[in-house]
C-alpha cells in the first residue's frame, strides 16, 4: 500500500519563470474535468530567474467571485497572472477555460481565412478572436465542402481523417503537459494514456498519408459517415456555444468600450495604440471563460468606457475574475474579495480596496492598544514581583518565595493575546494549535508597508511682474482646411498657482489643446497669450514610449547621465542625485541601471525627474497615472498638492482628479495608507493637507465648458452617456 502524504513538487519552467506548488490524490487537479470551477492551490512558489515573487503561499479562487489583486510595481502581479493564464501553476484543473488580457492578440502578420491583416476590420478581429468558435467553423466549412464534392467520393474521408488527426495533436499536447504536472499514482496514470495517445497519433499520420485509392469500400463508407457525425457534431456545439451571436456580442462590447459604429468596419491597421489595446479588451471580453484575468484594463480607456466595464465586470455571475488595477474608483467598484500580494504571500481581504485599508487601521489601532494596556499591567505585576520576592528574603516566608514564582511562571508562559481573532475568549487547543514556548499568542501590531516618499523642488522662480501665465481667446484649430474643428472658440485664462483638470472623450481635443497651450501648435483663428518670463513643462502620455526610444539607441544609458544631459550643465551630479532620490530612484538604481531595464513606473519618475530639476510656472499632466500603482499615485497626489506653480492636469482617474485639482484630502478618502493617522489628530491634519482647489473643465463638440459640480458632476455625465449605449 503506498504512503500517504504529501505528493512531491512540481517544477515547470516557461522562459525565466518557475512555478512549484503542492499536489495531492484529494486535490481537484486529480480530476480532468470537476464539478467545481473552484482554484485552489496550495504552497504556491514562483520565481522568476532567482528572484522570488510568491513564497509557499496559498492561491484560492472561488466559483464566480470577483478579486482584485493588489500590491506595489515590482511585487509580481503580472507574472502570477501568466503564470495561471499559461498553465504553468499545478493544482489548477486542466479543463478550467482561463483566460488573460492580451493572450487573444494575434500576430500582425498573419492573415485568417484568406484575409490579410490590412484588409481585415476590427469588428471582424474580435469576432475571429475565439479561436475555438473560429476552428469549429473552419472544421464545419471543410466537412460541408467534402461532402457536398460530388466529383470526388474520397473528399469527405480525406477531410474526416485530417481533422481527427489535428484533434488528435492537440490532445497529444495537453496529454504532454498533464504528464509533467502530475506525480505519484496519478503522474504514472498520465504517462500511460500518453503513450496510448502518442500511438494512436503515429496510425491517424499513417491514415492521412495513405493511398486513399487502395482502401476498402467500407473504410470509405466508416469515413463518409465519420465525416458526416462529426459535422452533426460541431453544429451541436456551435449552437451550444451561441456562435451566431458573436457578431451581435462583438458589437456592443466594442461600442461600449468607446469605437463609434463607422470605426468597426475600418482596417485594424488603422488603429492607433490606445485603441489596439481596446482592441484587445475587447476580444477578451467576447471570449467564454471559467476565470478572467485582467491586468491594467482602464489603460487608454476614458471615463464613459471605464464606467462601461465597471458594469460590466460587475454583471459577470459565472465567471470568476481576477483584475490588477491602478484605478482605485475602479477596484473599488469591482471588488467583492481583495488578493494582497506583499511580502511574497497572498493576503484575502472580503471587501474592497478602501474597506481593507480601514479595516487595517482599526485593526492596528485595537491591537496598539491592546499592546499598550498589556505592557503596562505586565510591567506592574513584574514590579510586585520584584517587591514580593524582596520583602519574602528578608523576613525569610518560604509562602511568599513560591507565591511569586507561581506568579512569575504565569507571567512567563501565559502572558499574552487573551481573546481570538473573533474576539472570543482565547482557547488554546484551537487559536494555538503545535507546539510553542508560551500558552499565548504574542500580541503583534501590523504594519502597513513603508509609504512611498515622493518630492521635488516646488517654487518656480519670481515672475517679477504679474499677470497670467496663458490666456487663449476665442482659439479654433483644425487638423487640415478640409477637416471640422476639433476646438472652436476656446476662451481659457491660467494664472500662478492655479489648478486646472480638463476631462473629456478620448479623441475630443485635450492633447490638442495642450500642444496650444505650450506652443507646440498655433491656432487657425484667435489668439494665444502666454507670460513673456514663464515656463512650462509637459508631461505627455508618451513619455515612457520616448525614454523606450532613447534607451533602445543608447542601450548603456542610465537616468542619473540622462538628467545631466537634459540639464545642459545646469544641474550638478550631487543635486541630480538628490532630485532623483526623491522621486525614488536611489544610489545604483539611478547610476548604474540602464533605463532600458527600468519599469514603467520608475521611468514615469525619470520623466518627472526631467520637468521639475528647474520648477516650471506651469507644469502640465497629461495621463501621468498610466504606468503607476496605487501607492505612488498617493504620493504624487500628496507631493503635487504643496506645489506652488500651476497645474493643468488631464486625467480619466477620478481620484486623482478630486484630490490634485479640487482640493479633496487624499488622506481622508484612503486612511489605511497612512498608519500615522491618528482621528484625535484629524483637524491638525486637515489643515496641514490643505491645498488649494481649482476647477474641472468638460471639453466636448470643440467647446470647453467649467463643471461647477467639478469631477463628480463629468462622472454623472459618463454615467448617463453609459445607461443610454446599453439601453440601446
Amino acid at each position: 500500500m503506498p504512503k500517504k502524504g504529501k505528493a512531491p513538487e512540481l517544477s515547470l519552467e516557461a522562459g525565466q519563470i518557475t512555478v512549484t506548488a503542492q499536489q495531492s490524490r484529494f486535490h481537484t487537479d486529480a480530476v480532468d474535468v470537476p464539478v467545481s470551477k473552484e482554484i485552489l492551490v496550495k504552497d504556491l512558489s514562483i520565481s522568476v530567474g532567482q528572484r522570488e515573487i510568491v513564497s509557499h503561499a496559498e492561491l484560492n479562487l472561488q466559483e464566480g467571485r470577483h478579486y482584485v489583486l493588489v500590491g506595489r510595481n515590482g511585487t509580481g502581479k503580472s507574472t502570477l497572472l501568466k503564470a495561471v493564464a499559461d498553465g504553468m501553476v499545478p493544482g489548477i484543473p486542466w479543463s478550467l477555460r482561463i483566460l488573460l488580457l492580451g493572450q487573444t492578440a494575434q500576430s500582425l502578420e498573419t492573415g485568417i481565412d484568406n484575409l490579410s491583416i490590412a484588409e481585415k476590420t476590427v469588428l471582424q478581429h474580435v469576432i475571429q478572436s475565439n479561436r475555438v468558435r473560429e476552428r469549429y467553423l473552419r472544421e464545419a466549412s471543410m466537412l460541408s465542402a467534402a461532402l457536398e464534392n460530388a466529383k470526388d467520393p474520397m473528399a469527405s474521408v480525406k477531410a474526416f481523417h485530417q481533422i481527427s488527426h489535428e484533434r488528435l495533436e492537440r490532445s497529444v499536447s495537453e496529454a504532454r503537459q498533464i504528464a509533467a504536472r502530475r506525480s505519484g499514482a496519478r503522474g504514472l496514470k498520465a504517462r500511460k494514456a500518453l503513450i496510448a495517445l502518442e500511438e494512436q497519433l503515429v496510425e491517424s499520420q499513417r491514415r492521412v498519408d495513405a493511398d486513399l485509392s487502395e482502401i476498402e469500400p467500407s473504410q470509405v463508407h466508416e469515413g463518409s459517415q465519420g465525416a458526416a457525425d462529426m459535422l452533426a457534431e460541431i453544429h451541436s456545439a456551435l449552437d451550444l456555444m451561441n456562435a451566431s451571436a458573436a457578431e451581435a456580442k462583438a458589437r456592443t462590447v466594442l461600442l461600449g468600450l468607446g469605437f463609434s459604429t463607422e470605426s468597426l468596419d475600418k482596417p485594424l491597421t488603422n488603429l492607433s495604440g490606445g485603441w489596439k489595446t481596446r482592441c484587445e479588451l475587447a476580444c477578451a471580453l467576447c471570449q467564454p471563460a471559467d476565470v478572467l484575468l485582467l491586468d491594467e484594463p482602464t489603460n487608454f480607456l476614458d471615463l464613459p468606457s471605464i464606467i462601461w466595464l465597471q458594469r460590466y465586470v460587475q454583471e459577470l455571475e459565472d465567471t470568476t475574475v481576477v483584475v490588477v488595477t491602478h484605478d482605485r474608483d475602479f477596484a473599488d467598484a469591482v471588488a467583492e474579495e481583495l488578493i494582497v500580494l506583499r511580502h511574497l504571500v497572498l493576503e484575502y481581504f472580503r471587501g474592497n480596496l478602501s474597506a481593507y485599508e480601514a479595516e487595517r487601521l482599526v485593526n492596528i489601532k485595537y491591537m496598539t492598544k491592546m499592546k499598550d494596556a498589556k505592557d503596562r499591567q505586565k510591567s506592574h505585576i513584574e514590579k510586585t514581583i520584584q517587591q514580593n520576592v524582596k520583602a519574602a528574603k528578608k523576613s525569610g516566608d518560604d509562602n511568599k518565595l513560591r507565591q511569586a514564582a507561581s506568579r512569575q511562571k504565569k507571567l512567563d508562559e501565559r502572558w499574552g493575546l487573551e481573546v481570538s481573532a473573533k474576539g472570543t475568549r482565547f482557547k488554546l487547543n484551537r487559536d494555538l494549535p503545535g507546539y510553542h514556548t508560551s500558552n499565548r499568542a504574542d500580541i503583534e501590531v501590523p504594519q502597513f508597508d513603508p509609504p512611498v516618499r515622493i518630492s521635488f523642488p516646488m517654487t518656480p522662480p519670481d515672475l517679477r511682474f504679474p499677470g497670467s501665465i496663458v490666456s487663449l481667446e476665442k482659439v479654433s484649430f483644425a487638423y487640415g482646411k478640409k477637416s471640422s474643428s476639433l476646438l472652436n472658440d476656446i476662451s481659457f485664462t491660467m494664472h500662478p498657482g492655479e489648478r486646472v483638470g480638463i476631462a473629456g472623450l478620448n479623441g475630443s481635443g485635450k492633447t490638442t489643446l495642450i500642444s496650444l497651450i505650450v506652443g507646440d501648435l498655433a491656432p487657425i483663428k484667435g489668439t494665444v497669450t502666454r507670460h513673456p518670463r514663464a515656463t512650462m513643462a509637459r508631461f505627455s502620455q508618451q513619455a515612457v514610449e520616448l525614454l523606450d526610444g532613447i534607451a533602445s539607441q543608447h542601450h548603456g544609458l542610465t537616468a542619473l547621465t540622462h538628467l545631466l544631459e537634459v540639464s545642459n550643465g545646469e544641474l550638478a551630479e550631487t543635486d541630480a542625485r538628490k532630485l532623483l532620490g526623491s522621486l525614488g530612484l536611489q544610489g545604483q538604481l539611478a547610476s548604474d541601471v540602464p533605463i532600458v531595464a527600468l519599469s514603467g513606473g520608475q521611468k514615469v519618475r525619470l520623466a518627472i525627474a526631467k520637468l521639475l530639476w528647474s520648477p516650471p510656472h506651469l507644469l502640465v499632466l497629461d495621463e501621468v497615472t498610466t504606468h503607476l500603482d496605487a501607492d505612488t499615485i498617493l504620493a504624487l497626489v500628496t507631493a503635487l498638492r504643496g506645489y506652488e506653480g500651476a497645474l493643468l492636469v488631464v486625467t480619466h482617474d477620478r481620484f486623482f482628479m478630486r484630490c490634485v485639482v479640487e482640493g479633496e484630502n487624499p488622506t481622508s478618502m484612503s486612511r489605511g495608507l497612512h498608519d500615522a493617522y491618528d482621528p484625535e489628530e484629524d483637524e491638525t491634519s486637515e489643515e496641514a493637507s490643505a491645498a488649494r482647489v481649482g476647477a474641472v473643465y468638460r471639453l466636448s463638440k470643440a467647446q470647453l465648458k467649467k463643471l461647477d459640480g467639478g469631477m463628480r458632476q463629468y462622472e454623472e455625465i459618463a454615467a448617463r452617456s453609459t445607461s443610454k449605449l446599453r439601453k440601446s
